[in-house]
Order: C-alpha cells, then sequence, then structure tokens
C-alpha cells in the first residue's frame, strides 16, 4: 500500500497564502524531502482573494505608491529562510510591458494603459494590483517544484474536524472535503456579525423604511438605495470613507476637473448625495506625503532598540506601553523628525545638530528639559512635534456654528495637504518613516506574553489607529478631492466627538458632535469602516466553526474590572492555534487580524525589513517541520465550549 503524501491546506488563497507559499518554496530544500500536495481553498481568485479581487470599482487605488509594494521577501528580512528578491509592483508593470515578466494572461485596454503610465510614485488602481497579487502567487505554485502538486479549491471552506487516521478534514461548502496534515487559516478581513448597537440601528432602519449600512467592505455594500440629494450621515473618515466618496460621487458619474488656479472643481452628475461627515478625531486621514529627504539620514530606531527592550524586560515582570514603549517610540519619532529639521532646513534652527543631538539623547521625551531643548533650538513653535495634537488635532476647540466647523475643519485638511505636499517639509516624511520602521519591529522585539493586558489593549487599538491616522492615508488628490466636494455643497463635516442616534419619534438617524452645535437628522447613516476583527462574531463559516467546535480559545486580558475577551483566536508566537487549556493544536495554524498576533499585513515596502515577510518566512518553516515531523491530529474532532 503506497504511504499517502503529506499535505497542507490553505483556508484562503489571498496575499497571505501566496507569501507563505514562496515561503516554503524557499525552505522546503532545506526542511522537508518529498512529495508534498497544497490545497488552497479560496472562492475567489487565488493570490488576490477578495479584498484585493479584480472585479471591484475601477476608480479604487491602493494608499501606496508603486515604489513601496512588493510580495518579496528581499535581503532587507531578518528571517531563518533565504531571502529572495523579485520585482515590486512598479518593476512588474515594466516587465510586463517589455516582456521580461511572463506568465500574465492577457490584460484588458484600460490595464495596459495604466502599465504605461505607470511610474514608481503612482497610485495603482486595484485591479492592477489583482494582476500583481495573482501572478506572484502563479510564481509561488511553480516555485515549489514538479513534486509539489497545489490544488485549488474555487470554494468555501465550512468546517475542519478531525479523522481517524489522524488528519484534519475540511469540509467545503459544495459538500467536498480536504484531507490535510496541516491546516492553515489564513484568511483576511472578514465580514462579521454586526455588535448590538449595530444590530439595534439596522432594525430600526427596517422598522421606518430608512438606510443603514453597518461596518463592512465598502465595496461590498449596495449604496443603490441612496437617492439623488438625500442627507447620509456617516461616521469614520478613515479609508473606508475615501472608498465611500469614490463610490457615491465618482462612482455616480461626477467628475473632477482642475480649475486654472489648480484647485480641483467637482462637476456634479445630478446622482450624487449630500454626506455628512464625522468621527471621533472629526478629520480624514493624514495624506501621502510627496516630499523627498534633504538631510542626513537617520537610520533603525536609536531608542526602541532590542537591547533597550531587553533591559527593560529584565527589570519588569509585565512592560506597559504607555510607561515603557511610547516614550521610546515617540522619542524615535522626534529624533528622525528633527535630525530631518536640523541638517535639511539649517536655516529653521539655531545652532548644530550635534550640540541638538547630545542634549536630545540625554532627555526623556516625557520632560521639560526636552521641551526646553526643543523652544531654545527651533524658534518657530509650529515646528515643534506635538504628537498628542498630531492625534487629536481638533482637541479642545469650541465651534460656536455650523459655519466654524465648516471652515476649521477644511483648514486643517489644506494645511495637511501643504505640509505633506510641499518639497519643503520632508520633516513630514522623517516622521512617517520613524513611526514606520517601529511598527514592523514592535512585535519582533516585544514579547506579547510580557505585556500587561492594558498595554495589548493599547497596541491592537489606539496604537495602530494612531499608527494608521498619521502613516496609512490616502494619496493627496483624494484629500484635495474631499475639498471640492466641500465646496461644491455636497460633503458637510460635522466635527470631532460625533455622535448618532435613532430618533424613534422622527423615524430618521439625528447625528452631531460633542465640541459644536452642529445637528442633522437624515433617512441614510453609513458606518464607514471595517468590522473589528474577531472570532466571535465572524459571519465567515471556517471562523465560525473553529470558535464553536472548540478548536480554539479566545484571547482574554486580565483587566480591572475582570477578565475580558477581545473576541480574537489566541495563538502562540508562532501561529499556532491554541487549545481551551492553553496548547498548541498540532498542525493548527491561523494567521490574520481577527488573531491575538501581531497582524502585520500581506505585502509591504520592499527594503525594509518588513514584519509579514517575517511572520511569513517563520510560518512556512513551522509548518515544513511539523509536516517532516509527522504531527497526527488529535481525535475526536471537537472539544465542547
Amino acid at each position: 500500500m503506497p504511504s499517502r503524501v503529506p499535505a497542507v491546506a490553505f483556508i484562503g488563497g489571498g496575499p497571505r497564502t501566496a507569501g507563505v507559499l514562496e515561503r516554503l518554496a524557499a525552505s522546503r530544500p532545506a526542511l522537508f524531502e518529498g512529495p508534498l500536495h497544497v490545497h488552497v481553498v479560496e472562492p475567489y481568485e487565488p493570490g488576490s482573494g477578495r479584498i484585493w479581487r479584480y472585479d471591484q470599482t475601477p476608480g479604487l487605488l491602493l494608499n501606496s505608491m508603486a515604489a513601496d509594494i512588493t510580495m518579496f521577501t528581499d535581503a532587507s528580512v531578518a528571517c531563518d529562510g533565504p531571502s529572495e528578491d523579485g520585482p515590486g509592483l512598479a518593476a512588474w508593470a515594466a516587465g510586463v510591458l517589455d516582456g521580461s515578466i511572463r506568465d500574465v494572461p492577457p490584460l484588458e485596454p484600460h490595464l495596459l494603459a495604466q502599465l504605461r503610465a505607470i511610474t514608481p510614485a503612482s497610485f495603482p488602481t486595484r485591479q492592477l494590483q489583482s494582476k500583481y497579487l495573482e501572478w506572484f502567487f502563479r510564481r509561488a505554485v511553480n516555485a515549489l517544484g514538479p513534486d509539489a502538486a497545489v490544488t485549488v479549491h474555487r470554494d468555501t471552506a465550512t468546517a475542519v474536524e478531525g479523522s481517524a487516521e489522524g488528519r484534519y478534514r475540511v469540509r467545503l461548502a459544495s459538500g467536498a472535503t480536504v484531507e490535510a496534515d496541516v491546516v492553515v487559516y489564513a484568511l483576511g478581513h472578514t465580514d462579521s456579525q454586526p455588535d448590538a448597537e449595530s444590530a439595534r440601528l439596522s432594525e430600526f432602519a427596517a422598522l421606518h423604511g430608512v438606510f443603514h449600512a453597518a461596518p463592512s467592505y465598502t465595496t461590498d455594500v449596495d449604496y443603490s438605495p441612496i437617492a439623488a440629494g438625500q442627507d447620509v450621515i456617516v461616521s469614520g473618515m478613515g479609508l473606508a470613507f475615501v472608498d465611500l466618496l469614490v463610490l457615491l460621487f465618482e462612482g455616480r458619474g461626477g467628475r473632477f476637473v482642475e480649475r486654472p488656479d489648480g484647485e480641483l472643481e467637482y462637476v456634479p452628475s445630478g446622482a450624487e448625495p449630500r454626506v455628512w461627515a464625522g468621527s471621533r478625531r472629526g478629520v480624514p486621514y493624514h495624506s501621502k506625503i510627496s516630499s523627498t529627504l534633504r538631510g542626513e539620514p537617520f537610520g533603525r530606531p536609536r531608542y526602541f532598540t532590542a537591547d533597550t527592550i531587553d533591559s527593560l524586560l529584565g527589570v519588569h515582570q509585565e512592560l506597559d506601553f504607555r510607561a515603557n514603549l511610547w516614550p521610546l517610540i515617540a522619542k524615535d519619532a522626534g529624533y528622525a523628525y528633527y535630525k530631518e529639521l536640523f541638517t535639511g532646513y539649517p536655516s529653521r534652527v539655531s545652532g548644530s545638530w550635534a550640540e541638538f543631538e547630545a542634549q536630545f539623547d540625554a532627555v526623556d521625551w516625557y520632560s521639560a528639559a526636552r521641551e526646553a531643548l526643543v523652544e531654545a533650538a527651533i524658534p518657530d513653535p509650529a515646528l515643534h512635534l506635538d504628537l498628542e495634537a498630531l492625534d487629536h488635532p481638533l482637541s479642545g476647540c469650541a465651534f460656536d456654528s455650523h459655519e466654524a466647523v465648516q471652515r476649521s475643519v477644511a483648514a486643517y485638511i489644506q494645511r495637511d495637504l501643504d505640509l505633506r505636499t510641499s518639497p519643503d517639509h520632508s520633516e513630514t516624511l522623517a516622521l512617517f518613516t520613524a513611526l514606520l520602521f517601529v511598527y514592523m519591529d514592535l512585535g519582533r522585539l516585544v514579547p506579547q506574553e510580557r505585556l500587561n493586558a492594558r498595554s495589548q489593549q493599547a497596541i491592537h487599538g489606539w496604537w495602530h489607529g494612531f499608527f494608521s491616522f498619521v502613516d496609512s492615508g490616502p494619496p493627496s488628490h483624494r484629500l484635495r478631492e474631499m475639498l471640492a466636494l466641500h465646496r461644491a455643497g455636497l460633503l458637510k463635516f460635522l466635527g470631532p466627538g460625533m455622535w448618532v442616534r435613532a430618533d424613534e419619534a422622527v423615524g430618521r438617524f439625528v447625528a452631531g458632535s460633542f465640541q459644536s452645535p452642529v445637528v442633522v437628522d437624515a433617512s441614510a447613516y453609513i458606518e464607514a469602516r471595517l468590522p473589528s476583527a474577531s472570532v466571535e462574531r465572524s459571519a465567515n463559516p471556517a471562523l465560525a466553526d473553529l470558535h464553536d467546535a472548540g478548536w480554539g480559545t479566545e484571547q482574554r486580558l486580565l483587566t480591572s474590572d475582570g477578565p475580558h475577551s477581545t473576541g480574537k483566536l489566541l495563538v502562540s508566537g508562532n501561529h499556532e492555534v491554541l487549545s481551551p487549556g492553553g496548547a498548541p493544536q498540532p498542525g493548527l495554524f491561523a494567521v490574520g487580524p481577527w488573531t491575538s498576533g501581531w497582524g502585520a499585513g500581506a505585502f509591504a515596502r520592499p527594503n525594509t525589513n518588513a514584519a509579514p515577510f517575517r511572520e511569513n518566512d517563520a510560518l512556512a518553516r513551522r509548518i515544513l517541520a511539523t509536516l517532516a515531523a509527522g504531527a497526527r491530529v488529535p481525535v475526536p474532532a471537537a472539544q465542547p465550549n
């Protein structure tokens, strides 16, 4: 009787799975001999998956420049597997045009036009990105070698159970099953059941015949019930909000034209609604930066380092993000920012960088000495880095009228554009880069198990939100479009501290701001954000089964109010699913934003020692080691909750 071929099944076939497959191919010669069968369960096109699929509105763009997108684990990545250089999106586009990159199916004319127009500084469409990701997937599959069979199941996984043969059985929506020794849940952002408040608002909307969209992936929501001229309340001004504006305005036939003075003007189609937008901050995410650094390079973090973290771990049993880590992160941000000012714009400072650096090294970020140092060295207070004001730019503002809110938010957006698109303010790029380095290093340097509960909440909550607000905003022209819509009277601002309620008396939604007298009522309300990443409320059948069957357990943090569930799946540092008893489930792995891992994304900037590539490499090597050891699945299949 022939021996069975070791098999691994990936639930989800988007860019995360593609990245892990490439790492399997890279490390397989050293860690695993013999034939291998890989199953990829993905209802959409493998490589791009649902979120990055081709079938999206053509006007939707990435929020990164083409030069900042790669899927390759280059030589900068600190990992145990061999590095693999390859083309990022910009180089891939050029290679497709000149014929040096093959295995790309014929592209539609509009995509060929995008290929010809793309530059390293372009913001590509998501449709073009989908083709890059699908090409990378095919390349990773081919790299596995002739004795590795890869079967793509264009299906949806619904459950995973153990079998008497000591393997996992993955059940599919079609009724088919897949047998594997290792199962990897590699799903990205999934739909979720609405929380109690969103569910209540949806019930209110159904009862009164009004429109409500709970948090969801923006392009998958049907906005056709929203009529031309209808007032729409929108909570959230992040990236989902940017996509929403594309769909409601350009997506309905409107267009932007450039005026002689360089500003944009919106030409309406007549099918647009009127949007009233607000959020906790009351302003959109910061624009991407178009400047280049002028000053001396500042390198990797100077204070948030492995040696510093090790010293802290030697003193503290548990680390506190606010007390131990954030002051180091803030100081690194300040170091990069001020070095760019001193070495790139010496006319704006007093004294030399060497003198400032020596004194800056000696002071804490949160200290009167640091404030005095900055005040003495940088005469213009507008150039002082205030991270708290950066996080909450309208904090403390009390607006006395609707007009005051409109003026303030519009002026803030224009000021952000002036700073981030001007060649004379590259200190914003230094700040951006310093925060990016720390964001990529945090999961590598700080063991999650050595963080207190408050810190784990802060990192997944406040820190991720702050980083996204400052570093992960839209292209600058999206903010210019917001201002054009505002001037056209089609986008109104509610201000910071937004609140929304359902008014039973009138059957409409009412919204306002705790910092202004602006109040508006409307028959449509959109929560413009992704649903919270959670297995507890996931609408994905495989994750719901994982939660309900008892294979894994939820991450629980001990807070001052007692145990608190984050709703996320608890995984080990090796991405192993942990059982309710805390032991790793043999051969069962999970990676994604709905796990307790750091959730570093799927692709990244080249030459940045990117966290997702480190994670992919470590996960792939763990999978190969598990297959080589022949670990058997526990039976019976599930444990009771």
